[in-house]
């Protein structure tokens, strides 16, 4: 089955192009469409109808550009609104979730520490992921300050170097020997997580398993693209200046009041 239409991505800002990334590495033959709505960046701090409301939103824009699928490239908003997005349309939809599993199952110190946002900590969907792990102690800190920084183009800036600092040495006091990223903005901080964390724990991310399970539902559902050369178009409704920064000068980067 073969089906052209592009890959349709959309996150609260410039994070979810670490999602990007691993789905254009996997399948460089697709189109994407990726929406950065950096304008209302963060989604963390705001209350779940929101959240809904922002994606329903993205989630019409990336259809009106005849998106066959559509990935949350964002943690906050999968955790709130995949579900009613899913209800509510019927295009397929990838989300994106901590990756408490694979820390879980190969944790030795049956510790792991998880850094995410306020609105995916607190939403119920995170909450009954938890509830499987009884064995595992499970040390969740709030990434206060993180995704404004990465928005604003200081992921080297000093502040984020204490921030980082402050939410991750009482995770390390506590023993865990993995820590989940649970923000598609955070794999860009891992350089500077690494500096901090002993080399012994171990950092994960979404990236690859969203990569795959895409491939997965294109295969299986909707279609691959058979296009020899694809195209990578990118929207955003801030300052494209770091987004271009973030994924390099050769794509096309398109400002839009969404």
């Amino acid at each position: 089955m073969v089906n052209n239409n592009p890959i349709g991505l959309f996150d609260s800002g410039v994070g979810g192009t670490s999602i990007w990334k691993e789905i254009h590495a996997l399948l460089p033959h697709e189109n994407t469409i990726y929406l950065a709505d950096s304008k209302n960046a963060p989604y963390g701090q705001k209350s779940k109808e929101e959240i809904i409301a922002l994606s329903k939103k993205n989630t019409e824009f990336l259809l009106n550009k005849n998106a066959k699928i559509i990935v949350v490239a964002c943690n906050t908003a999968t955790t709130n609104a995949i579900k009613e997005l899913r209800a509510y349309y019927k295009v397929p939809f990838i989300g994106i979730e901590p990756a408490i599993k694979p820390a879980a199952n190969n944790s030795e110190t049956h510790t792991i520490g998880v850094l995410a946002t306020k609105g995916t900590l607190s939403s119920e969907l995170f909450n009954q992921t938890v509830l499987n792990y009884p064995n595992t102690k499970i040390i969740e800190q709030i990434g206060y300050g993180l995704v404004s920084l990465i928005e604003e183009g200081n992921i080297e800036s000093k502040e984020m170097t204490q921030l980082l600092h402050d939410y991750l040495n009482p995770m390390v006091k506590e023993n865990i020997d993995y820590l989940v990223l649970g923000c598609s903005h955070y794999p860009y901080l891992i350089p500077q997580i690494k500096k901090i964390l002993p080399n012994h724990i171990k950092i994960i991310d979404s990236g690859e398993a969203v990569a795959r399970q895409t491939k997965i539902i294109l295969s299986d559902k909707v279609g691959l693209s058979d296009m020899k050369k694809s195209k990578q178009l990118f929207y955003t409704n801030s300052n494209p200046i770091v987004l271009k920064n973030l994924i390099g000068g050769k794509y096309t980067i398109l400002e839009e009041n969404f």
